[in-house]
Protein backbone atom coordinates (compact mmCIF):
# COMPACT_ATOMS: atom_id res chain seq x y z
CA UNK A 1 0.00 0.00 0.00
CA UNK A 2 2.81 2.42 0.90
CA UNK A 3 4.55 1.75 -2.39
CA UNK A 4 1.38 2.44 -4.37
CA UNK A 5 0.87 5.88 -2.67
CA UNK A 6 4.42 6.85 -3.44
CA UNK A 7 3.94 5.89 -7.08
CA UNK A 8 0.78 8.00 -7.38
CA UNK A 9 2.49 11.02 -5.85
CA UNK A 10 5.37 10.68 -8.25
CA UNK A 11 3.02 10.53 -11.22
CA UNK A 12 1.17 13.70 -10.09
CA UNK A 13 4.42 15.61 -9.55
CA UNK A 14 5.67 14.60 -12.97
CA UNK A 15 2.44 15.75 -14.58
CA UNK A 16 2.57 19.16 -12.88
CA UNK A 17 6.20 19.60 -13.79
CA UNK A 18 5.43 18.64 -17.35
CA UNK A 19 2.67 21.29 -17.57
CA UNK A 20 4.92 24.01 -16.19
CA UNK A 21 7.61 23.20 -18.78
CA UNK A 22 5.27 23.12 -21.77
CA UNK A 23 3.37 26.44 -21.33
CA UNK A 24 5.51 29.17 -19.72
CA UNK A 25 4.27 31.86 -22.18
CA UNK A 26 0.66 31.08 -21.38
CA UNK A 27 1.40 31.59 -17.69
CA UNK A 28 3.31 34.92 -18.22
CA UNK A 29 1.06 36.63 -20.85
CA UNK A 30 -1.35 38.97 -19.04
CA UNK A 31 -4.82 39.49 -20.54
CA UNK A 32 -5.61 43.17 -21.31
CA UNK A 33 -8.03 45.18 -23.34
CA UNK A 34 -6.77 47.70 -25.88
CA UNK A 35 -8.11 50.27 -28.29
CA UNK A 36 -6.67 51.52 -31.56
CA UNK A 37 -6.02 55.26 -31.67
CA UNK A 38 -8.20 56.56 -34.49
CA UNK A 39 -10.68 59.19 -33.35
CA UNK A 40 -9.57 62.79 -33.71
CA UNK A 41 -10.33 65.33 -31.00
CA UNK A 42 -13.56 67.30 -31.21
CA UNK A 43 -13.99 70.91 -30.25
CA UNK A 44 -15.12 71.61 -26.71
CA UNK A 45 -18.69 72.83 -26.14
CA UNK A 46 -18.91 76.13 -24.26
CA UNK A 47 -22.14 77.25 -22.58
CA UNK A 48 -22.97 80.79 -21.48
CA UNK A 49 -26.09 82.33 -19.96
CA UNK A 50 -27.61 85.49 -21.42
CA UNK A 51 -30.96 87.19 -21.96
CA UNK A 52 -33.22 88.08 -24.87
CA UNK A 53 -33.43 91.71 -25.99
CA UNK A 54 -34.90 93.56 -28.90
CA UNK A 55 -32.51 93.96 -31.79
CA UNK A 56 -33.45 97.65 -32.02
CA UNK A 57 -33.87 99.24 -28.60
CA UNK A 58 -34.12 103.00 -28.08
CA UNK A 59 -34.33 105.37 -25.13
CA UNK A 60 -36.74 108.26 -25.80
CA UNK A 61 -35.82 111.56 -24.13
CA UNK A 62 -36.75 115.26 -24.26
CA UNK A 63 -34.47 117.79 -25.92
CA UNK A 64 -35.29 120.36 -23.22
CA UNK A 65 -35.10 120.67 -19.46
CA UNK A 66 -38.48 121.05 -17.79
CA UNK A 67 -41.18 119.67 -15.53
CA UNK A 68 -42.93 116.62 -16.94
CA UNK A 69 -46.70 116.95 -16.58
CA UNK A 70 -47.84 113.82 -18.39
CA UNK A 71 -46.64 110.31 -19.24
CA UNK A 72 -49.62 108.28 -20.46
CA UNK A 73 -47.66 105.05 -21.20
CA UNK A 74 -46.42 102.36 -18.83
CA UNK A 75 -44.13 99.33 -18.94
CA UNK A 76 -45.56 96.69 -21.26
CA UNK A 77 -47.69 99.09 -23.32
CA UNK A 78 -47.60 98.73 -27.09
CA UNK A 79 -46.71 101.90 -28.99
CA UNK A 80 -47.67 103.12 -32.43
CA UNK A 81 -45.68 105.62 -34.55
CA UNK A 82 -46.56 109.19 -33.61
CA UNK A 83 -48.13 108.26 -30.27
CA UNK A 84 -47.50 110.73 -27.41
CA UNK A 85 -45.47 109.14 -24.64
CA UNK A 86 -44.82 112.21 -22.43
CA UNK A 87 -45.28 116.00 -22.22
CA UNK A 88 -43.45 118.89 -20.53
CA UNK A 89 -45.02 122.01 -19.09
CA UNK A 90 -44.99 124.27 -22.22
CA UNK A 91 -45.52 127.64 -20.51
CA UNK A 92 -41.97 128.91 -20.97
CA UNK A 93 -41.87 127.84 -24.63
CA UNK A 94 -45.34 129.33 -25.29
CA UNK A 95 -44.24 132.69 -23.85
CA UNK A 96 -41.05 132.61 -25.89
CA UNK A 97 -43.07 131.98 -29.05
CA UNK A 98 -45.48 134.85 -28.34
CA UNK A 99 -42.57 137.18 -27.68
CA UNK A 100 -40.87 136.19 -30.95
CA UNK A 101 -44.09 136.64 -32.92
CA UNK A 102 -44.68 140.10 -31.37
CA UNK A 103 -41.14 141.14 -32.19
CA UNK A 104 -41.64 139.97 -35.77
CA UNK A 105 -44.85 141.98 -36.12
CA UNK A 106 -43.11 145.10 -34.81
CA UNK A 107 -40.22 144.73 -37.25
CA UNK A 108 -42.54 144.09 -40.16
CA UNK A 109 -44.21 147.44 -39.38
CA UNK A 110 -40.76 149.08 -39.46
CA UNK A 111 -40.11 147.49 -42.82
CA UNK A 112 -43.39 148.83 -44.16
CA UNK A 113 -42.48 152.36 -43.05
CA UNK A 114 -38.97 152.01 -44.50
CA UNK A 115 -40.43 150.86 -47.83
CA UNK A 116 -42.70 153.93 -48.03
CA UNK A 117 -39.83 156.27 -47.17
CA UNK A 118 -37.59 154.63 -49.75
CA UNK A 119 -40.29 154.89 -52.44
CA UNK A 120 -40.74 158.63 -51.78
CA UNK A 121 -37.02 159.31 -51.85
CA UNK A 122 -36.70 157.33 -55.05
CA UNK A 123 -39.40 159.46 -56.72
CA UNK A 124 -37.92 162.71 -55.45
CA UNK A 125 -34.45 161.74 -56.61
CA UNK A 126 -35.80 160.99 -60.05
CA UNK A 127 -37.15 164.56 -60.33
CA UNK A 128 -34.06 166.08 -58.71
CA UNK A 129 -35.92 167.36 -55.63
CA UNK A 130 -33.80 165.51 -53.00
CA UNK A 131 -30.07 164.97 -52.54
CA UNK A 132 -28.51 161.60 -53.22
CA UNK A 133 -27.54 161.22 -49.55
CA UNK A 134 -31.20 161.23 -48.46
CA UNK A 135 -31.98 158.47 -50.96
CA UNK A 136 -29.00 156.39 -49.83
CA UNK A 137 -30.06 156.79 -46.18
CA UNK A 138 -33.61 155.59 -46.93
CA UNK A 139 -32.29 152.65 -48.90
CA UNK A 140 -29.96 151.66 -46.05
CA UNK A 141 -32.78 151.80 -43.49
CA UNK A 142 -34.94 149.59 -45.69
CA UNK A 143 -32.21 146.96 -46.06
CA UNK A 144 -31.54 147.00 -42.32
CA UNK A 145 -35.23 146.63 -41.48
CA UNK A 146 -35.57 143.71 -43.89
CA UNK A 147 -32.56 141.97 -42.31
CA UNK A 148 -34.11 142.43 -38.86
CA UNK A 149 -37.36 140.89 -40.12
CA UNK A 150 -35.47 137.88 -41.49
CA UNK A 151 -33.79 137.42 -38.12
CA UNK A 152 -37.11 137.75 -36.31
CA UNK A 153 -38.67 135.10 -38.58
CA UNK A 154 -35.83 132.74 -37.72
CA UNK A 155 -36.43 133.41 -34.00
CA UNK A 156 -40.12 132.59 -34.44
CA UNK A 157 -39.20 129.34 -36.20
CA UNK A 158 -36.82 128.42 -33.37
CA UNK A 159 -39.46 129.24 -30.74
CA UNK A 160 -42.02 127.06 -32.51
CA UNK A 161 -39.52 124.23 -32.74
CA UNK A 162 -38.72 124.57 -29.05
CA UNK A 163 -42.43 124.47 -28.31
CA UNK A 164 -42.78 121.23 -30.29
CA UNK A 165 -40.06 119.66 -28.14
CA UNK A 166 -42.36 119.76 -25.10
CA UNK A 167 -44.17 116.69 -26.48
CA UNK A 168 -42.35 113.34 -26.82
CA UNK A 169 -43.57 110.97 -29.54
CA UNK A 170 -42.89 107.34 -30.43
CA UNK A 171 -41.04 107.15 -33.75
CA UNK A 172 -41.67 103.44 -34.47
CA UNK A 173 -43.92 100.61 -33.32
CA UNK A 174 -42.72 98.73 -30.27
CA UNK A 175 -43.26 98.02 -26.59
CA UNK A 176 -42.31 99.96 -23.46
CA UNK A 177 -39.66 98.06 -21.49
CA UNK A 178 -38.71 100.71 -18.88
CA UNK A 179 -39.58 104.23 -17.67
CA UNK A 180 -37.14 106.77 -16.28
CA UNK A 181 -39.31 109.50 -14.74
CA UNK A 182 -42.76 110.09 -13.31
CA UNK A 183 -45.17 113.00 -13.93
CA UNK A 184 -44.30 115.98 -11.76
CA UNK A 185 -40.55 115.41 -11.88
CA UNK A 186 -38.14 117.96 -13.32
CA UNK A 187 -36.17 116.17 -16.03
CA UNK A 188 -33.01 117.04 -17.89
CA UNK A 189 -32.49 117.15 -21.61
CA UNK A 190 -31.38 113.70 -22.77
CA UNK A 191 -32.64 111.90 -19.67
CA UNK A 192 -34.32 108.58 -20.50
CA UNK A 193 -38.08 108.93 -20.12
CA UNK A 194 -39.26 105.77 -21.87
CA UNK A 195 -37.24 102.81 -23.14
CA UNK A 196 -38.77 101.15 -26.18
CA UNK A 197 -38.09 97.73 -27.68
CA UNK A 198 -38.94 98.28 -31.31
CA UNK A 199 -40.72 95.60 -33.28
CA UNK A 200 -38.48 93.43 -35.44
CA UNK A 201 -35.61 91.05 -34.73
CA UNK A 202 -34.37 89.83 -31.38
CA UNK A 203 -30.92 89.38 -29.93
CA UNK A 204 -29.53 87.04 -27.31
CA UNK A 205 -26.99 89.09 -25.33
CA UNK A 206 -24.08 87.42 -23.51
CA UNK A 207 -21.09 88.58 -21.45
CA UNK A 208 -18.20 86.62 -22.99
CA UNK A 209 -14.73 86.16 -21.40
CA UNK A 210 -11.76 87.66 -23.18
CA UNK A 211 -10.11 84.27 -23.78
CA UNK A 212 -13.14 82.98 -25.68
CA UNK A 213 -13.26 86.17 -27.77
CA UNK A 214 -9.59 85.74 -28.67
CA UNK A 215 -9.51 81.98 -29.28
CA UNK A 216 -13.09 81.21 -30.28
CA UNK A 217 -14.17 80.33 -33.82
CA UNK A 218 -15.10 83.05 -36.26
CA UNK A 219 -18.83 83.39 -36.96
CA UNK A 220 -19.92 80.27 -35.06
CA UNK A 221 -23.45 78.88 -35.08
CA UNK A 222 -24.96 79.42 -31.63
CA UNK A 223 -27.54 77.01 -30.22
CA UNK A 224 -30.03 78.78 -27.94
CA UNK A 225 -32.50 77.34 -25.41
CA UNK A 226 -34.63 78.83 -22.64
CA UNK A 227 -33.34 78.05 -19.16
CA UNK A 228 -36.85 77.47 -17.77
CA UNK A 229 -37.96 75.40 -20.79
CA UNK A 230 -35.06 73.77 -22.67
CA UNK A 231 -37.50 72.47 -25.28
CA UNK A 232 -37.85 76.01 -26.64
CA UNK A 233 -34.83 76.26 -28.93
CA UNK A 234 -33.47 78.52 -31.65
CA UNK A 235 -30.25 79.20 -33.50
CA UNK A 236 -28.37 82.40 -34.16
CA UNK A 237 -25.23 84.07 -35.42
CA UNK A 238 -22.95 86.59 -33.76
CA UNK A 239 -24.11 90.01 -34.92
CA UNK A 240 -22.08 92.41 -32.82
CA UNK A 241 -19.10 92.23 -30.45
CA UNK A 242 -18.32 95.11 -28.11
CA UNK A 243 -14.98 96.71 -29.03
CA UNK A 244 -14.05 97.23 -25.38
CA UNK A 245 -14.31 95.03 -22.28
CA UNK A 246 -16.48 96.01 -19.33
CA UNK A 247 -14.36 97.84 -16.75
CA UNK A 248 -15.74 95.76 -13.85
CA UNK A 249 -16.23 92.24 -15.21
CA UNK A 250 -13.58 92.38 -17.97
CA UNK A 251 -16.01 90.61 -20.31
CA UNK A 252 -17.18 91.62 -23.77
CA UNK A 253 -20.85 92.04 -24.60
CA UNK A 254 -21.79 89.87 -27.58
CA UNK A 255 -25.11 90.14 -29.40
CA UNK A 256 -26.35 87.04 -31.20
CA UNK A 257 -29.05 87.64 -33.79
CA UNK A 258 -31.78 85.01 -33.27
CA UNK A 259 -32.95 83.35 -36.48
CA UNK A 260 -36.74 82.93 -36.56
CA UNK A 261 -37.25 83.27 -32.77
CA UNK A 262 -40.11 81.11 -31.46
CA UNK A 263 -43.08 82.91 -29.96
CA UNK A 264 -42.32 81.44 -26.54
CA UNK A 265 -38.89 83.17 -26.51
CA UNK A 266 -39.99 86.55 -25.19
CA UNK A 267 -38.11 89.73 -24.39
CA UNK A 268 -36.23 89.47 -21.11
CA UNK A 269 -36.15 85.66 -21.03
CA UNK A 270 -32.96 83.97 -19.83
CA UNK A 271 -31.32 81.70 -22.41
CA UNK A 272 -28.35 79.38 -22.57
CA UNK A 273 -26.12 79.69 -25.63
CA UNK A 274 -23.82 76.87 -26.72
CA UNK A 275 -21.04 76.89 -29.28
CA UNK A 276 -18.50 74.25 -30.27
CA UNK A 277 -14.93 75.42 -30.34
CA UNK A 278 -12.58 74.54 -33.15
CA UNK A 279 -11.15 70.99 -32.78
CA UNK A 280 -7.68 70.99 -31.24
CA UNK A 281 -4.83 68.98 -32.80
CA UNK A 282 -4.67 65.55 -31.16
CA UNK A 283 -6.52 62.30 -30.56
CA UNK A 284 -9.02 61.00 -28.01
CA UNK A 285 -8.43 57.96 -25.79
CA UNK A 286 -10.47 56.51 -22.90
CA UNK A 287 -9.65 57.95 -19.51
CA UNK A 288 -9.06 54.41 -18.16
CA UNK A 289 -5.90 54.17 -20.29
CA UNK A 290 -4.18 56.96 -18.39
CA UNK A 291 -1.41 56.12 -15.90
CA UNK A 292 1.47 58.08 -14.37
CA UNK A 293 5.17 57.75 -15.06
CA UNK A 294 7.35 59.77 -12.69
CA UNK A 295 4.43 62.07 -12.00
CA UNK A 296 3.64 62.64 -15.69
CA UNK A 297 0.70 61.25 -17.70
CA UNK A 298 1.51 58.13 -19.71
CA UNK A 299 -0.11 55.14 -21.46
CA UNK A 300 0.83 51.53 -22.20
CA UNK A 301 1.46 50.86 -25.90
CA UNK A 302 1.07 47.35 -27.32
CA UNK A 303 3.55 46.13 -29.95
CA UNK A 304 1.49 43.80 -32.19
CA UNK A 305 4.61 41.94 -33.44
CA UNK A 306 6.14 40.99 -30.10
CA UNK A 307 2.88 41.20 -28.13
CA UNK A 308 4.64 43.21 -25.42
CA UNK A 309 3.89 46.56 -23.83
CA UNK A 310 5.93 49.70 -23.31
CA UNK A 311 5.23 52.79 -21.23
CA UNK A 312 5.09 56.09 -23.13
CA UNK A 313 4.70 59.61 -21.76
CA UNK A 314 2.02 61.76 -23.40
CA UNK A 315 0.87 65.35 -23.27
CA UNK A 316 -2.76 65.78 -22.25
CA UNK A 317 -4.52 68.78 -23.73
CA UNK A 318 -7.95 68.38 -22.13
CA UNK A 319 -9.71 66.11 -19.63
CA UNK A 320 -13.30 65.21 -20.55
CA UNK A 321 -15.73 62.93 -18.72
CA UNK A 322 -14.67 59.41 -19.67
CA UNK A 323 -11.91 60.46 -22.08
CA UNK A 324 -8.82 62.61 -22.50
CA UNK A 325 -7.53 64.58 -25.46
CA UNK A 326 -3.87 63.84 -26.18
CA UNK A 327 -2.02 66.51 -28.11
CA UNK A 328 1.39 64.81 -28.33
CA UNK A 329 2.82 61.32 -27.92
CA UNK A 330 0.38 59.14 -29.86
CA UNK A 331 -0.12 58.33 -33.52
CA UNK A 332 -3.24 57.01 -35.13
CA UNK A 333 -3.34 53.24 -35.45
CA UNK A 334 -1.34 52.52 -32.28
CA UNK A 335 -2.82 50.13 -29.69
CA UNK A 336 -3.33 51.62 -26.23
CA UNK A 337 -4.16 49.43 -23.22
CA UNK A 338 -7.43 50.48 -21.60
CA UNK A 339 -7.99 47.74 -18.99
CA UNK A 340 -5.40 46.06 -16.77
CA UNK A 341 -2.97 48.99 -16.88
CA UNK A 342 -2.13 48.93 -13.15
CA UNK A 343 -0.43 45.49 -13.20
CA UNK A 344 1.77 45.89 -16.26
CA UNK A 345 5.52 46.31 -16.49
CA UNK A 346 7.69 47.34 -19.46
CA UNK A 347 8.39 44.47 -21.87
CA UNK A 348 5.67 42.25 -20.42
CA UNK A 349 3.84 39.95 -22.79
CA UNK A 350 0.12 40.55 -23.08
CA UNK A 351 -2.83 38.80 -24.55
CA UNK A 352 -5.38 41.23 -26.04
CA UNK A 353 -8.91 40.30 -25.12
CA UNK A 354 -10.50 42.85 -27.40
CA UNK A 355 -9.27 45.61 -29.70
CA UNK A 356 -11.41 48.31 -31.32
Amino acid sequence: MRRSWVAVAAIIAAAVAGCDKTSPSAREARPVRAVAVEQGAEGEIVSLTGHVRAKDQASLAFRLDGRMIERPVHVGDALKPGQVVARLDPQIQDNALRSAEANLASLEAVVTQAQLTFARQQELLKNGWTPRSKFDEAQQKLLSAQAQVDSAKAQVKIAREQQSYTALYADAPGAVTAVGAEPGEVVRAGQMIVQVARDGGRDAVFDVPEQLIRNGPRDPAVELALTNDPQVKATGRVREVAPQADATTRTFQVKVGVTDPPEAMKLGDTVVGRIRLSPPPGVVIPASALVQAQGLPAVWIVDPQSETVSLREIKVLRYDPGSVVVSNGLDRGELVVTAGVQTLRPGQKVRILGAA
